[in-house]
């Protein structure tokens, strides 16, 4: 089973991203991330769902309407540093701490978004 089918699928995708993005858009301790984001966060909740889908093994739904993600070329306009990229992580890690799933799967998720988000620092410390 793909880690999109073990989470539950589509419907279990949008509400982490959602909870991703509610933290965002709310919590202090993300007030630098949520800087770098538009003032409606709905594309960028949108595009981080069919991200999301495609990288947990679901359709590539995120490939099939922008094409090749491109992750660091489409963050490169944006100064992300450690701060930036704790930021994103604390909410992450604070969504995905809330959703339903079994501890392996959370514990694998997070390792490889920690990775992901990592690899989005393209500012000098």
């Amino acid at each position: 089973m793909t880690h999109y089918e073990l989470m539950g699928g589509d419907e279990a995708i949008r509400r982490l991203v959602d909870r991703f993005y509610d933290l965002m858009d709310t919590a202090p301790e993300a007030v630098h991330v949520r800087a770098l984001h538009a003032t409606s966060l709905k594309q960028s909740r949108e595009k981080l769902s069919l991200y999301l889908t495609g990288w947990t093994g679901g359709p590539p739904v995120y490939e099939n309407k922008y094409g090749h993600p491109r992750l660091r070329m489409r963050h490169m306009p944006f100064t992300i540093g450690s701060r930036e990229r704790d930021e994103w992580v604390w909410c992450m890690d604070t969504a995905l701490d809330e959703q339903p799933m079994a501890v392996e799967l959370r514990e694998d998720l997070r390792g490889k978004l920690h990775h992901l988000a990592d690899f989005m620092r393209n500012a000098p410390e």
